[in-house]
């Protein structure tokens, strides 16, 4: 019982940075994952000159014939996509659902990797003409339609009837917590002219080719819209251009930042625990020292009896290091699907951990070892 509460200490530090260490690898790589899910080398431009988080000062929004020029006078593009969106409520016989519609060219579906999980997406003319089609994310078929196939089924988005002709594949839940699931697309001159009843366009989002640079096409789109806004020189852009691989940097360097600072917290709990060693080990020094007396007296060198209790405190906190890493992988794979975030498995972190604990086992296994080593055989067998 001793032994395992000697142990208890390092257990739990050994668990706690593997546990930490685990969910911040597996909150890292679901960010990177989502971040890319959004599209492949995707630069978000939106009206307005960025003034801190979340914030834009108010400028003019986009024309669709901004869009246009960029796809036509920018090379090494694969898509580009005006957007405008909205909260509408979307009506279905006798059930409703608050959610957004987006209006958007066929490109939307490219820029953002979307795919049809049933039926189709709009076509170029339909675009055009600016039909009263719709295809709609999961989460509002499963509220307006339950299980059953929307497609050829006519919804209500306020004052417009249109014909669900697609279902869009499932994308879950962005980084940011938004259900991308939870909306409903529709052709940009529809939702113009039958739902915002202007020819705004709030967002361009642009996909860059593979090995070209996001870079040099910022600085190209800011030229061009520069152009197209009859900004002087002395003025400021009145609009902003993001890189979404900016964004996942800057968003997983940030999960790293704070899972080293949670599993620094941890490991102060490994000195606890090596702290703890140490005092057990003191205590054992002084009821043993009659026993190690008797081997002083028949011969045993310092050396040895320093070796026996330096192996007994290693011994101790390895076999706490082991528990804790076993309680650790067990914890992870339960809290990562608790958490909805991958579990990922780190054989470095896990080396360490066992590593450090054994070398906790040295440091303050080796006072009381040393103080057991330098016992004077006559008063160590004269101790009651």
């Amino acid at each position: 019982m001793r032994s395992f509460l000697t142990m208890l200490g390092i257990i739990i530090g050994v668990a706690a940075v593997i546990i930490l260490v685990t969910l911040g690898s597996g909150a890292t790589r679901q960010v990177t994952e989502q971040i890319a899910s959004l599209g492949s080398n995707l630069l978000m431009v939106t009206p307005g000159k960025r003034m801190g988080p979340g914030q834009s000062s108010g400028a003019a929004p986009f024309k669709l014939a901004d869009a246009e020029a960029i796809e036509r006078e920018i090379g090494s593009l694969k898509a580009v996509a005006p957007v405008s969106s909205r909260s509408v409520t979307a009506i279905f016989g006798n059930e409703n659902w608050s959610t957004s519609v987006t209006g958007s060219t066929v490109e939307f579906f490219t820029v953002g990797n979307r795919r049809i999980k049933e039926g189709r997406m709009f076509t170029a003319s339909e675009a055009r003409l600016g039909t009263a089609v719709c295809v709609i994310g999961e989460t509002v078929r499963t509220k307006l339609f339950g299980q059953q196939s929307p497609i050829g089924q006519r919804i209500r988005l306020n004052k417009l009837s249109c014909e669900v002709i697609g279902l869009i594949q499932s994308k879950g839940q962005s980084t940011m917590g938004q259900d991308q699931d939870d909306t409903i697309v529709v052709p940009l001159r529809t939702f113009q002219r039958r739902i915002a009843g202007n020819e705004e366009v709030n967002i361009i989002q642009v996909s860059v080719k593979d090995g070209f640079s996001t870079e040099r096409v910022k600085q190209e789109i800011g030229r061009l819209l520069r152009t197209r806004r009859h900004l002087s020189v002395n003025q400021d852009d009145n609009f902003n251009v993001m890189d979404l691989k900016e964004i996942a940097t800057m968003l997983s360097g940030t999960t790293q930042m704070l899972t080293g600072l949670l599993g620094a917290v941890a490991a102060v709990s490994l000195l606890v625990g090596g702290i703890g060693i140490m005092n057990i080990m003191l205590v054992s020094v002084t009821e043993r020292t009659r026993e190690i007396g008797t081997r002083l007296a028949i011969g045993a060198l310092e050396r040895e009896v320093l070796l026996q209790f330096l192996v007994e405190a290693v011994v101790l906190s390895s076999f706490g290091g082991l528990i804790g890493i076993l309680l650790a992988l067990s914890s992870s794979v339960a809290l990562a699907g608790v958490l909805k975030v991958p579990f990922v498995f780190n054989p470095p972190i896990i080396l360490i951990a066992f590593l450090f604990s054994a070398a906790v086992g040295v440091v303050f296994g080796y006072f009381p070892a040393r103080k057991a080593a330098r016992l004077d055989p006559i008063e160590a067998l004269r101790h009651e």
